[in-house]
């Protein structure tokens, strides 16, 4: 049978699987029956893969596999665990997670790559995988995930002769809070110097990760929001990149008078800073501050960060004498970009932080561990270190709807044809003046712009202009 066709009697499947993960509404269209053809799917994948890449280490034969807090996690880890073992393969089960752990177990064990369950930001009804292979890169429609897909489609449950690999369970999180805490200034392991943060988890992950890996550090006085997740729903859409979803957390950090507070997504692989104002930080401009000090310890290292980011973000990395790598919208594409250019840090506007001596992969426990140790030694408050990064004025992220994206596209290179264009994700324009990006989505009929200029007035005239030619704005 051609595989292609193998996908009719299992259209659920199509529905499932994204650009960079799995991930849809629970029970349907994802339930237990796609979670374990999704495991067997993905032991056969990650197996395989170690195989091919010559690896013949036998815990290369193993399958790290977390869950986020979810109510409907544990049901679908089950099958999902199922299926791995009636492929063959072995299953160690890290438990209840956050995403960033399962990466850092996929290395520390030397396994062949994992599986997270969970569903990220989503809402509630929502849950999803996402799938690793060796030293935890990310499996991407590109990347594998599509291999995935079409193995998914070929094995019938009722007709497989199960192979019965084993489950192993193993508890992480003191190897996962020393690895976590390495760089954490030592002025804040031993209380001589002390800060006060708020950390808003969400109701998601950062509920259990928080607690797991910073309790008991006497320089770290940390006020609580949000911190149940045993019910799985959530007080606010885990979201950090949303601003509403920062009214918590902002007003806990006035009223406490905080010197800095984070918000993390459902996963607890994102989080968003605000300073002791309550103010947001921009990732990018977090980023170029994060950088800066960064090289202070590592000079000459190189530094990645997205290209939707301020342009203060690689003048700022090369002003501190490092190497500024402009990268594609993405943790797929920033994680490879890590590793191609053995860089030290990497930024993306997502909230998304990368670190090399986390085997080139996010981690928003790492994050909170960089900002307060580079806060606590500038002895400055967050407003005053932030401030040399905003040399420009931002658009932020606007939505269009958009029946012809790509004509847009071409429309808006034609327009501005005199400027420096390049089409590295999307169409970026560079007038000297201004610039702008704009990125179709991958799911729906939007054109997303990110425009920078060197005040107000120019950037709300030339969002303006530009919005002529993307067509209607909606809601971001």
């Amino acid at each position: 049978m051609c595989p292609a066709l193998c996908y009719y009697p299992r259209p659920m499947l199509g529905k499932v699987f994204k650009a960079y993960d799995v991930r849809a509404i629970y029970p349907k269209p994802l339930n237990e029956k796609l979670a374990w053809q999704i495991g067997y799917a993905s032991g056969q994948y990650l197996t395989r893969e170690a195989q091919e890449a010559g690896h013949d280490d036998p815990m290369m034969q193993h399958v790290i596999v977390g869950h986020d807090m979810r109510t409907s996690s544990p049901a679908l880890s089950e099958s999902l665990k199922q299926g791995i073992r009636d492929f063959g393969a072995h299953v160690i089960d890290v438990g209840l997670v956050d995403t960033p752990l399962l990466a850092f177990a996929i290395n520390h064990l030397g396994c062949c790559g994992g599986v997270m369950v969970t569903a990220s930001h989503n809402p509630a009804n929502y849950n999803g995988f996402k799938i690793s292979k060796i030293h935890a890169r990310p499996v991407g429609m590109d990347t594998g995930l599509e291999t995935i897909r079409r193995y998914a489609a070929l094995i019938d449950r009722d007709k497989h002769v199960p192979r019965n690999g084993r489950e192993d369970a193993r508890d992480l999180w003191e190897a996962y809070r020393e690895h976590a805490l390495q760089n954490l200034d030592p002025s804040l392991l031993d209380g001589s110097k002390k800060l006060k943060i708020v950390i808003d988890a969400s109701n998601g992950m950062a509920g259990t990760m928080v607690p797991r890996v910073f309790d008991g550090i006497p320089g770290l006085e940390i006020i609580q929001v949000n911190f149940d997740n045993s019910t799985g729903e959530f007080v606010h859409e885990p979201n950090p990149l949303v601003v509403a979803n920062l009214a918590q957390l902002q007003e806990k950090v006035r009223a406490v008078g905080a010197d800095l507070g984070f918000c993390f997504d459902g996963d607890a692989d994102r989080c968003m800073v605000v300073d002791e104002n309550a103010k947001i930080i921009g990732c990018d401009l977090l980023t170029a501050w994060l950088a800066q000090n960064i090289l202070k310890q590592r000079p000459g290292a190189t530094i990645v960060y997205d290209l939707r980011s301020s342009k203060s973000v690689p003048e700022m990395i090369t002003e501190a004498g490092g190497k500024a790598v402009r990268c594609r919208v993405g943790h797929v594409f920033m994680k490879q970009q890590m590793a191609d250019h053995d860089a030290q840090f990497g930024g993306e506007l997502s909230g998304h932080f990368y670190f090399r001596n986390n085997y080139y992969a996010d981690s928003g426990a790492m994050a909170v561990t960089e900002v307060v140790s580079a806060l606590v030694r500038a002895g400055t408050p967050l407003s005053r270190l932030i401030e040399p990064a905003r040399r420009y004025v931002q658009s932020g992220e606007i939505n269009f709807e958009s029946d012809d994206k790509e004509a847009a596209m071409e429309e808006l290179k034609e327009t501005y044809q005199d400027g420096t264009i390049d089409e590295l994700d999307g169409v970026t324009v560079d007038t000297g003046r201004w610039w702008c990006n704009v990125r179709p989505s991958n799911t729906e009929p939007l054109l997303r712009l990110n425009l920078e200029g060197p005040d107000r007035e120019t950037v709300d005239a030339k969002v303006l202009e530009v919005s002529r030619i993307l067509g209607r704005r909606v809601s971001s």
